[in-house]
């Protein structure tokens, strides 16, 4: 599979059914491979690996990464079309290309054909897992939402084992009591919402511990999104790549990220 380097983390290039095929070939096998861990970096993440060292390996250590966030998208178009330009020059595509995700979203979509999001691709893989009864777990989030999450899963993908959930934190303290739980549930696929960078670290860290499972992935926010405690976008705005500003509004204590996300990410891609 084709990749590619932004801010020296490592992109697989795919849609996503190319994505769910390669998962759905991994959840199949009976041979004892060492489990994979997905990760899906995003432009404040991206930032992170660049002071964080740790995140920037285990990011790059994936089995597969996928980019989540239309800040991605523009980052690989903005990168493939400024390649070798001036300063003056690479102002002038970085001005035009941010022009072209906002008026036309499908010219930043020259390197990475859709983005796709965290949320979407957990939910395509339990769609995917339920016509075999893959059992999979739920790790992390708040109280009570991982349990509801479970519900809504259950109800749209009729079929799907999900075994357990358990809502730990990602500290030492909590590793024993997690991995009892999954080794009683045995689970092949487990989700894991503790934020990032702390999910990604934790599953590299602690994945060969726990023999059943053969994919892991780190969500995020997924779980708020899915049980319903937390509204998405409208799909008009997603597709406009303003899903960022549908959550500024949301919730505006985000606002630090959100500026992250959409001035000082590009902002560091046209320093580059």
């Amino acid at each position: 599979m084709k990749k590619v380097k932004i801010l020296d983390v490592q992109f697989d290039v795919c849609n996503k059914d190319e994505a769910l095929s390669r998962i759905l070939n991994l959840l199949e096998t009976r041979s004892h491979e060492a489990a994979k861990q997905i990760v899906t970096p995003n432009p404040e993440m991206l930032l992170e690996s660049q002071k964080n060292p740790l995140f920037r390996e285990t990011l790059n250590r994936a089995w597969m990464s996928i980019p989540d966030g239309a800040g991605i998208l523009w980052a690989a178009t903005f990168q493939g079309s400024s390649r070798g330009n001036g300063r003056f020059m690479r102002l002038f595509k970085a001005f035009w290309t941010l022009l072209g995700l906002i008026l036309r979203p499908s010219s930043c979509r020259k390197i990475f054909s859709e983005r796709i999001t965290g949320v979407d691709l957990m939910q395509a893989i339990c769609a995917v897992s339920s016509h075999s009864a893959t059992p999979l777990f739920l790790l992390g989030a708040a109280p009570g939402i991982a349990e509801k999450t479970k519900e809504v899963l259950e109800a749209k993908y009729p079929g799907i084992k999900i075994v357990g959930t358990f809502s730990a934190s990602p500290r030492d303290d909590d590793f024993m009591a997690i991995q009892a739980h999954i080794a009683e549930t045995r689970p092949e696929i487990l989700f894991v919402a503790y934020g990032a960078p702390a999910q990604e670290l934790w599953i590299a860290q602690h994945l060969k511990k726990l023999p059943s499972v053969k994919l892991a992935m780190g969500t995020g926010g997924a779980f708020d999104f899915i049980a319903g405690t937390k509204k998405r976008a409208p799909k008009w705005m997603q597709k406009a790549g303003l899903e960022w500003l549908f959550r500024l509004i949301q919730e505006p204590s985000r606002l630090k990220r959100i500026w992250n996300a959409t001035v000082r990410f590009p902002l560091r891609m046209i320093r580059l």
